[in-house]
């Protein structure tokens, strides 16, 4: 989902979804800084309302896969 604010390309909630999966890579895991990046992340897509996360060029691969099952 993408800020109708600043930058287009900007994801929304999109630097606290990249600290927390670069949260996740890290050895020794940090569970309790997961999980308080998690909660930052959770409370992002509530405040902004968020519906629903997609990668870059995910939508295109969906319009594709629809258009060949029509």
């Amino acid at each position: 989902m993408e800020s109708g604010k600043g930058n287009p390309k900007e994801a929304v909630c999109g630097e606290e979804a990249l600290q927390l999966l670069n949260c996740v890579t890290e050895t020794p895991f940090d569970q309790d800084k997961c999980q308080r990046l998690l909660l930052s992340l959770r409370q992002c897509i509530l405040d902004k309302k968020v519906k629903k996360f997609s990668l870059a060029g995910q939508d295109q691969q969906e319009t594709k896969a629809n258009n060949k099952k029509a």
